[in-house]
């Protein structure tokens, strides 16, 4: 049996949840598989009505009982410091320890393919975003605020356990999968320290899979090669911020933000998947979300939790999703949100 809670969160995300949902039943259904739904509350809703973001112990439950967590998206205007998308998933994340953020990036259709002189094969490759540290740790404060001499301060924190673990768990990727290379990018030329600490651990851990064609990229030339030459690059590894910047630009080559997926993973067990985009607040109710992302990222815990036939069931609908263009209008298609996550279900 497995156990996955559900949080849809904000705006769009209940829509591809539910959606993600219906063709996980339909795979599910197929495969046989054992599968307890656990519907959680948590989101701008829950926050507006009785302050809650996660109840204390939430987090230590969900490791001792779930095996996955879906999330849908969060934000929402009425919250504008987007506070309750932070304790959300930022307590998930650092809690749990979900320090690998994976998220490939497979463009599935030459016409989804944005660059000139490009096609759907040369974007095939997967991005490791370290997960719990960097810009994102949420160190720092402000001095005199609202003031003439305010002052805003954020550290960045790079430790050798956690830029170390993701780097060897992109190699260890690469190794698994038959990759031949993987990029390292930082900013060391202007960020001396920290990603020094990148750099020397980088090469230290290359030297242990002599296999491996070991590259290091500053982020803004990574930015051009994802452009000029994605067929190059197999697997990059990168630190919080530039792996959410780099895998938005990612998301772009794919055929946009509605067709990324992602997995957060760490050694507790549970998992937690989402897609890539945001709550999207103007477009929730109006059925043009589109669910392929959350629907790949479906497949990411199905693979997540060993089932793997499963998983490929689903991107292989997704493909033919494609190919039929039951796709919503972001995409090229005419399709609600709805029929194209019931024409994937039914081509499962």
């Amino acid at each position: 049996m497995a156990r996955i809670a559900v949080i849809p969160g904000d705006g769009i995300g209940v829509e591809v949840v539910d959606a993600g949902l219906s063709v996980l039943a339909a795979v599910a259904a197929k495969r046989g598989l054992s599968i307890e739904l656990e519907r959680l509350d948590y989101g701008a809703n829950r926050y507006l009505k009785d302050g809650t973001t996660l109840p204390a112990g939430e987090v230590e439950r969900l490791r001792c009982e779930a095996d996955a967590i879906l999330l849908g998206a969060l934000g929402d205007p009425r919250i504008p410091d987007m506070r309750h998308g932070r304790e959300i998933l930022l307590a998930l994340r650092f809690e749990l320890d979900l320090f690998i953020n994976l998220r490939p990036v497979r463009c599935l259709a030459d016409r989804l393919c944005p660059l000139k002189h490009k096609r759907a094969r040369d974007v095939d490759f997967v991005v490791f975003r370290e997960n719990t540290e960097g810009l994102y740790a949420d160190v720092g404060g402000i001095f005199k605020k609202g003031t003439a001499d305010e002052v805003a301060i954020n550290e960045e924190i790079n430790t050798r356990k956690g830029v170390e673990r993701i780097i060897r768990a992109a190699f260890d990727y690469a190794k698994v999968h038959h990759r031949a290379r993987v990029t390292m990018a930082d900013k060391s030329n202007a960020v001396r320290f920290g990603h020094d600490l990148w750099r020397r651990v980088f090469a230290e851990v290359a030297r242990d899979f002599p296999g491996i064609d070991a590259e290091h990229l500053y982020v803004d030339a990574l930015s051009v090669a994802m452009l000029e030459r994605p067929e190059a690059l197999q697997v990059i590894v990168t630190n919080n911020l530039f792996g959410d910047i780099v895998t938005d630009l990612g998301a772009a080559l794919q055929g946009g933000m509605g067709m990324a997926a992602s997995a957060n993973l760490g050694p507790a067990g549970v998992a937690l998947f989402e897609p890539v985009h945001g709550s999207a607040p103007a477009l929730a109710g109006k059925g043009e979300a589109n669910p392929i992302a959350t629907i790949l990222s479906v497949a990411l815990l199905l693979a997540h939790l060993g089932h793997k036939e499963a998983a490929a069931d689903v991107e292989a609908a997704v493909e033919r999703a494609i190919e039929a263009n039951r796709l919503t209008r972001d995409v090229g298609g005419s399709c609600a949100t709805r029929e194209v996550a019931d024409f994937i279900a039914s081509a499962v």
